[in-house]
């Protein structure tokens, strides 16, 4: 007999677990986040998960709050052996995390207990760490506390974006969750109590994180530019009006000591280079605003039809 799950997701990277359920279990119910404006029509639209769920005739619940008693009641009559999360968005109470037979399952984007909370798999890259991967665990009324279950790693490579990451660990998250709850049911996965003493938190990203710092060392900033991709981005403006997103780059050399000129557009060897507090950033790909995206080659390229002209200052910087 399948299991019966009850499933609770919204975005994008909850979509590959949620089809790995509907094809091996019986997903009885699914919870999403309410319909959002989009667009400059601002017209309403369902989330990705609700539409997958919609698609295979499966129940769709988007309560404001789950967490009511009239939720609550409604969860109960499902009578799930497992509720899984992914993504959903909204903190559980005891009564939501208690309803399922077997508990509650949440899937988590890093290894616990590093980087609990919002934007784990952007901090991750940002803090330069060699690893990230999947944990899953039980859920707990405390944000991200709950035992740990299975964990797998991913290496994090010098070309992986915030955007490639997370696909990444969308779908090893997919392919951990049959093993996990065949795991609980069965009793043969052990619980293992999160230490306290190694959690780090990462916070949620805001918009003012796409302005950078550039008297930071290059390596850093190829960090910043990497896991702030694609939101929120990294922008620069120079003195001479132009607003410009980093869209792809690399640190190419290190030097020693502080730079003279950090933030400051300069070329060598026919690349678009920025000068950072130590070190110097390639400018691979950039987006004008207002105009598509190009290499920096063939930026370079039409600024003399632009009357432009190297080096160019960074607006606000000394």
């Amino acid at each position: 007999m399948k299991l019966k799950v009850v499933f609770m997701g919204t975005p994008e990277f909850s979509v590959p677990t949620l089809k790995t359920l509907i094809e091996n279990a019986e997903v009885i119910a699914v919870y999403s986040q309410p319909d959002k404006p989009v667009g400059r029509g601002l017209k309403m639209q369902a989330s990705p998960v609700k539409q997958l769920a919609l698609a295979h005739g499966i129940p769709v619940f988007t309560p404001e709050k789950i967490s009511t008693p009239e939720e609550t009641e409604r969860l109960k009559s499902f009578a799930p052996d497992f509720s899984v999360v992914v993504a959903y968005g909204q903190i559980l109470r005891p009564a939501v995390i208690d309803v399922p037979q077997y508990g509650t399952i949440n899937i988590h984007s890093s290894l616990l207990p590093r980087w609990r909370g919002a934007a784990p798999i952007q901090w991750s890259i940002l803090s330069g760490d060699a690893e990230t991967g999947i944990t899953t665990m039980m859920i707990a009324p405390k944000l991200d506390a709950g035992d740990i279950l299975l964990q797998e790693k991913t290496p994090i490579s010098a070309e992986d974006t915030a955007e490639t990451v997370h696909d990444r660990l969308s779908e090893m998250g997919a392919k951990m969750i049959l093993p996990t709850l065949m795991g609980l049911k069965a009793g043969t996965i052990s619980r293992k109590v999160q230490d306290e003493s190694q959690v780090v938190y990462a916070h949620k990203l805001t918009k003012e994180m796409e302005n950078i710092d550039w008297t930071q060392s290059s390596r850093d900033i190829d960090l910043a530019v990497r896991a702030l991709n694609p939101w929120p981005g990294t922008r620069i403006e120079t003195e001479s009006g132009l607003k410009i997103k980093i869209k792809k780059g690399r640190p190419v050399f290190h030097t020693p000591g502080k730079a003279a000129n950090p933030g400051e557009l300069i070329s060598f060897g026919g690349e678009l280079l920025i000068q950072c507090g130590s070190g110097v950033y390639q400018i691979l790909e950039l987006q004008e605003e207002g105009k598509r995206a190009i290499v920096g080659q063939d930026f370079l390229n039409g600024m003399q039809g632009r009357g432009l002209s190297l080096p160019l200052r960074l607006k606000g910087k000394a």
